[in-house]
């Protein structure tokens, strides 16, 4: 016994909505990127926040109270004795804008008694110091001799001149001056 109903307004549905249900309703083009593009946006604002907690963290361990750390003592350097020494040759290179610096240094070497090989401008004119590199232990004496000539200059070890065969390198900074 099928029972039939009177037709009614539900039961004309148009074709061209593509329901299924009778509650859904058709999708909007484009509304795929708009969850993509949130998605991105959470995805960004979390990698944010979790670096700036990491940092905060990190910041706190570094600086946890009670954590002490034992002053660091300098190691005893040995210094050799300042000599000078006629078979080492030094090159002198201007780290100054001052034109002319390094030949005048030069002259004022030889003349006390030092062996200048070159003397050139250095590869950038803003050093600030005056530095003497010696590239082998053996020459730190000689090194401290050469510092001692010229007023204000620090001695280091440095492989940095030891291709160019430079035994002694005085690069002149913007401290150096000028005996009167």
């Amino acid at each position: 016994m099928a029972t039939s109903y009177p037709e009614d307004r539900f039961d004309d549905i148009p074709k061209d909505l593509e329901r299924v249900g009778a509650h859904r309703s058709p999708r909007k083009r484009g509304r795929g990127w708009i969850a993509l593009g949130w998605a991105a946006l959470a995805t960004v604002v979390l990698v944010v926040i979790g670096a700036v907690a990491i940092m905060l963290l990190n910041t706190g361990l570094d600086s946890a109270p009670g954590a002490t750390t034992a002053p660091e003592t300098p190691a005893a350097t040995a210094t050799a004795t300042p000599t000078q020494d006629p078979s080492v040759s030094i090159t002198v290179l201007n780290g100054t804008a001052t034109s002319g610096l390094a030949g005048e240094v030069a002259d004022t070497l030889r003349a006390a008694g030092w062996t200048v090989g070159a003397a050139s401008n250095a590869d950038k004119q803003d050093y600030k110091d005056t530095v003497v590199y010696y590239a082998d232990a053996t020459l730190e004496g000689a090194a401290r001799g050469l510092a001692a000539a010229v007023p204000g200059a620090d001695v280091q070890l440095s492989q940095d001149f030891a291709e160019a065969g430079a035994q002694l390198v005085l690069v002149i900074g913007s401290d150096h001056e000028s005996p009167a």
